[in-house]
């Protein structure tokens, strides 16, 4: 695994470490302690590579100024044959540290060894990871909130994948329960209106009154008639629910297909109560004293494992509620089938199912810690400026596959990941399908065609891309070329960054930072000049970039197109 950055860094530290070893020494401080030193990247160019603000850390250990200490460390530094260049005090006492060439210079041969694997780092050690999302309820079409679950958490798994664990994506189908329930009634409703009109049958009042309801109905009178008007009512609505819900979860996995995810497992609801898990769960928090009945039904003590109040797990007439259903899905996570690690990704209005989920990890028996929760805020779809809350072929609710109608996967995908998962996103259509610098996926991928295009046409002349071994890289000098390498280098500590956040947004903005780069590359250096050496090495340089966004594009599940 390369990492330049990371490389860098420990130098650094290194480097530290030595020149408090010195200053202690020399009598100019005292014997320090420090746990870690926090090393960054500047925002500023003119303040160096990389910074700390280790004097800062010891100044009340060393009772000095952090100033003098920084400067203390600076006259005890031995750069010797590192790769700093120089080293300066900036401010109250930060230390700048500002790099030779050649450590940025590594970067292309670094590339050109790992090819469509460069950036891939090992910090999870094989941790047996699961990421659950989208989970969308059965009994309906997969709304924007869906679509950015899908979205965020396909490509959180392939971020933690090239971190180096062991990723399952996961989807849970509520399958059981009290909403199957009421979509049996509906189904059951709208069957028989259909069939002998709307007061023939009253509708329930909590049921779904999506007009999806009526086009499972209508194609299963289209199918079978109106044999089942005398069934018993149980037998048929266990009959409707089966004809829907296959439907349903077929369509789910269709249009989460066409989206570019491809779950590992489907896990159902209903194995939990057929495996007889729901009950053993039950009965484990009853065994261990964590429950007690009051109005015929059975509660979980939530408020003594940190929750607001406590909570239902057996409604009075004996049936477990989802909540039982939930912690039993999670024992089977990390009880029954190993995972070191589980994420779930909710919508905003699961944020008070959090405390009582993670007090029901501690009553099971398994570490809070090790579930991870995040909370997806609500999208307001644009439409010429406006909010759209219909389909523009429908005249319903947008659904996923709605949105895929009207804009590519490539910007859906890319622009549900573009803002952290606890911020609000306007997610807006114009934009998303303009062929315009402002559109960010268009942004990228155009700098990943217009650099095949460079190639290939290069290529044509007989003058092609040279082994790392073969250029001379030290020719490449000019502010817009280091800065190019510099991002380049900086995709290892980018991903270990997405990583331990879980934020993939981190890698929308790297991507479109390196193309914003490229286009300033472009717009102020020529690749094919009369200085041959120099062209090549302009060339190896482009084609590495042309590496790295195709591999975040590759890891965020957008295509590279190599002409547009």
């Amino acid at each position: 695994m390369i990492n330049l950055i990371e490389t860098a860094k420990n130098q650094i530290s290194k480097t530290i470490e030595k020149a408090i070893e010195e200053a202690v020494a020399a009598g100019q401080l005292p014997q320090v302690h420090i746990d870690e030193i926090v090393i960054e990247i500047p925002r500023e160019k003119q303040h160096g590579d990389f910074a700390t603000n280790v004097a800062m850390q010891i100044t009340r250990q060393a009772r000095k100024a952090p100033k003098m200490i920084a400067e203390a460390l600076i006259g005890n530094m031995e750069l010797g044959d590192t790769f700093i260049e120089k080293v300066e005090v900036a401010g109250p006492g930060f230390i700048n540290f500002y790099m030779k060439k050649d450590w940025l210079y590594q970067v292309i041969s670094a590339i050109e060894q790992r090819g469509a694997d460069y950036g891939k780092i090992n910090i999870g050690n094989g941790q047996k990871v699961m990421v659950e999302f989208v989970s969308a309820n059965p009994t309906g079409p997969m709304h924007m909130g869906n679509a950015r679950g899908g979205a965020l958490g396909d490509c959180l798994a392939s971020v933690l994948d090239w971190a180096g664990y062991d990723v399952t994506r996961e989807f849970y189908i509520n399958d059981a329960g009290n909403q199957i329930e009421k979509f049996g009634k509906s189904l059951e409703a709208r069957y028989v209106q259909l069939l002998k009109g709307e007061d023939a049958f009253s509708f329930p009042e909590d049921g779904y009154h999506g007009e999806d309801i009526k086009d499972h109905m209508r194609d299963f009178i289209a199918l079978e008639g109106d044999k089942y008007l005398d069934v018993e009512s149980e037998e048929r609505k266990k009959v409707f629910v089966e004809f829907a819900l296959k439907r349903n979860i077929d369509k789910l996995k269709s249009d989460l297909k066409a989206y570019g995810i491809e779950y590992d497992v489907w896990f159902h609801e209903s194995w939990l109560y057929e495996s007889n898990e729901v009950q053993e769960t039950i009965d484990y928090l009853i065994q261990k004293g964590y429950t007690y009945e009051k109005e015929d039904a059975v509660w979980f003590k939530a408020s003594e494992f940190g929750a607001e109040k406590d909570e239902v797990l057996v409604r009075n007439n004996g049936i477990p509620t989802y909540f039982a259903a939930d912690i039993a899905y999670h024992r089977n996570k990390f009880v029954k089938r190993g995972f070191e690690r589980v994420i779930d990704i909710w919508g905003a209005d699961h944020h008070g199912h959090v405390a009582r989920m993670k007090g029901a990890m501690k009553a099971i028996g398994c570490d809070p810690d090790k579930l991870d929760i995040i909370i997806m805020q609500l999208v307001r779809l644009l439409r010429n400026g406006e909010v759209a809350r219909m389909s523009k072929r429908t005249g319903r609710s947008v659904t996923l596959s709605d949105l895929l109608e009207e804009t590519s996967v490539d910007a859906a995908r890319f622009f549900f990941n573009m803002r952290q998962s606890g911020s609000h996103l306007d997610f807006d259509l114009d934009l998303a399908v303009s062929q315009s610098n402002e559109n960010p996926v268009f942004y990228v991928q155009y700098a990943h065609a217009r650099i095949c295009s460079i190639v290939r046409l290069l290529a044509e002349e007989g003058i092609n891309v040279q082994p790392a071994d073969k250029i001379d890289v030290s020719l490449l000098v000019q502010p817009e070329e280091l800065e190019l390498l510099k991002k380049l280098a900086e995709l290892p500590e980018e991903i270990k960054g997405a990583a331990l956040s879980m934020e993939p947004s981190r890698m929308t903005r790297y991507v479109l930072d390196l193309a914003a780069l490229f286009h300033s590359f472009y717009n102020a250096c020529r690749v094919k000049v009369e200085d041959e050496q120099l062209m090549a090495a302009r060339l190896k340089l482009i084609d590495c970039v042309r590496i790295v966004i195709k591999n975040v594009l590759s890891m965020l599940g957008i295509s590279a197109p190599e002409k547009m």
